[in-house]
């Protein structure tokens, strides 16, 4: 952790919705003129597309289990050599995985692959990283230790599942057996090492669905915003105004000392009151620091 080159990590597994919580951050960087640097998860895999493929059907051969929740699937070594480094120093070694034609065209490499690994400038005000991972802690690594914000995005796992079923169907071409086949396959290192994560978060967010999800594998839409609610817990709920929280989020109430619920609809709105203020107090310590 530092005051001097903080770290914010969101941390969720694939289809949570932690591009959500990415946006809203965006949206509080951009108002308060805070230079961040963006880290996206999939830069730390350990193999591209066409690798993991070929890496993936030998390990079922062998009777393996390997999947990018999982340490043999990604760089975390790297990851957190990284936060350790900008913690340190403002600086440390990024890349980029490039995910579809629009980023091919921006990075000149095509999708499915990596770009070069490059420094990252050294006049940020604070890392902010976007992943599987931001939290993770496992053989010889301990992410977590450097972030100094650490939010969790966990939908209830049905939820999950129709959200990661509908976005790898439409947007990446891929039948809805092969998704399925990909949460099975998945599901020991899910438990293994992204659940844990969710205990270690300073404030997680979970969106709770109030249709019927029982069957995400038939399901034939996401549940929208309007028809679920966010449920938010604090870890250390003494540092927050749960009474202003209540007065400006309509709808909302307390189920517990240390968790807000609030209307799904009203889940960005939420996170900008309740994240602005935390980051006003990092970037405060920071200028006294420099």
């Amino acid at each position: 952790m530092s005051k001097k080159h903080p770290i914010i990590a969101v941390t969720g597994s694939s289809g949570a919705g932690t591009t959500t919580v990415k946006n809203a951050f965006d949206h509080i960087f951009r108002r308060e003129g805070i230079k961040a640097v963006f880290i996206e998860g999939d830069s730390f895999h350990r193999y591209d597309r066409q690798a993991m493929k070929r890496a993936v059907e030998e390990a079922r051969r062998e009777g393996r289990i390997l999947s990018h929740f999982g340490p043999e699937a990604n760089l975390l070594d790297k990851l957190e050599e990284l936060f350790r480094t900008y913690s340190e120093t403002g600086t440390g070694m990024r890349r980029y995985y490039v995910h579809n034609e629009e980023e091919a065209a921006r990075h000149g490499r095509p999708p499915g692959t990596f770009t070069d690994w490059e420094p990252i400038e050294p006049d940020s005000d604070l890392l902010f990283y976007e992943g599987l991972h931001g939290g993770v802690v496992c053989e010889g690594v301990d992410v977590a230790q450097w972030v100094d914000l650490l939010i969790g995005v966990v939908p209830i796992v049905n939820l999950e599942w129709i959200q990661k079923i509908h976005r790898d169907s439409k947007e990446r071409g891929y039948s809805a057996e092969a998704v399925v086949d990909t949460i099975l396959r998945r599901m020991p290192d899910y438990v293994q090492y992204i659940t844990p994560q969710f205990s270690r978060t300073d404030i997680n967010f979970q969106r709770v669905p109030v249709v019927d999800t029982s069957n995400p594998f038939i399901a034939r839409d996401i549940p929208t915003p309007d028809e679920s609610f966010v449920v938010i817990r604090f870890r250390y709920p003494r540092k927050h105004n749960f009474p202003y929280y209540l007065q400006m989020l309509d709808g909302s109430w307390m189920s517990r000392h240390n968790t807000l619920v609030v209307p799904g609809g009203k889940m960005g709105l939420a996170m900008e009151i309740i994240l602005t203020p935390m980051i006003h107090e990092m970037m405060e310590q920071r200028r006294k620091l420099l």
